[in-house]
């Protein structure tokens, strides 16, 4: 089955060179397509220097946001290549040649899998995928002192992950794989978020078209966590944005009522109170 890779790059591209320097020569991938997210520095001119017939460079016009940005490689991919499948992966990611294979061979030997993603280690946690978040868990999420329930609220018992392939609602968005032809038929990423909540929304858009998406615990990526995005943007501002991907995630996917999103957003005002006074102090 063939293989491309999307790298979405903003401000980062001595990460993205590296990630590029890691998986160019990788037998297993036909294309690699890296989106400059319209950087402010000198990444798409850095990273046109990696570009050939395998690696393809490609450049947005304006940042709309990681699911835009992400979307022009999906989109370049399914207009321009033979692909069957694509793997999104963020420019701090490890991963090996092998797992790469590991994941190819779960595609073709099961049908049912359109979305598929391995564990991820990260900052010294493992994580396998989770459970949609349900109104309650968002709403804990942004209750200040008892917020990291929310986490724990969604994720699946350790139990559950002791099989090899795991079905699960839904996988980290730093590295995963997927059918192209099952990717356009859930229209890609929402662009309607710019910066989180992407993986809540790409599993409900899957299960909505009735497509699996599964963790294979026996393969793993490193993911060396949000080094971009920390670069870019201060704790308040990463805040701001997450909980508007949050509020568009439970009004259009979870359907959440008037007054539901009324605690939702009073609960949040007054976190970003806090957050407000703990930042300046």
């Amino acid at each position: 089955m063939k293989t491309g890779m999307v790298i979405l790059n903003y401000n980062d591209s001595e990460n993205t060179k590296k990630m590029l320097n890691q998986v160019k020569d990788y037998k297993c991938l036909e294309k690699i397509i890296v989106v400059d997210n319209c950087s402010s520095d000198d990444s798409l001119s850095e990273l046109k220097k990696y570009s050939t017939n395998k690696v393809i460079i490609l450049e947005a016009k304006k940042n709309k946001g990681y699911g835009s940005g992400n979307n022009i490689g999906l989109k370049y991919l399914n207009d321009n290549s033979k692909c069957d499948l694509v793997i999104i992966s963020n420019p701090d990611v490890i991963v090996s040649e092998s797992v790469i294979n590991e994941l190819i061979t779960d595609f073709k030997e099961n049908e049912e899998i359109s979305f598929l993603g391995p564990k991820i280690l990260e900052n010294g946690y493992i994580i396998e995928g989770w459970r949609f978040p349900s109104f309650l868990s968002d709403l804990v999420s942004n209750i200040n002192f008892i917020q990291r329930l929310s986490k724990k609220m969604i994720k699946y018992p350790k139990e559950y992950y002791n099989r090899t392939l795991t079905k699960v609602d839904v996988i980290h968005g730093c590295f995963f794989m997927a059918r192209l032809k099952d990717f356009k038929k859930i229209n890609y990423f929402d662009s309607h978020t710019f910066l989180y909540y992407e993986e809540n929304i790409l599993g409900k858009k899957a299960r909505e078209k009735g497509l699996e998406t599964y963790v294979d615990c026996r393969v793993a990526v490193t993911h060396n966590l949000s080094i971009s995005v920390d670069k870019s943007l201060n704790k308040i501002k990463k805040y701001k944005i997450l909980k508007n991907s949050q509020f568009y995630y439970e009004s259009e996917y979870n359907h959440l009522n008037k007054i539901g999103m009324f605690f939702l957003k009073l609960f949040y005002y007054i976190s970003l109170a806090i957050a407000y006074l703990t930042f300046w102090i």
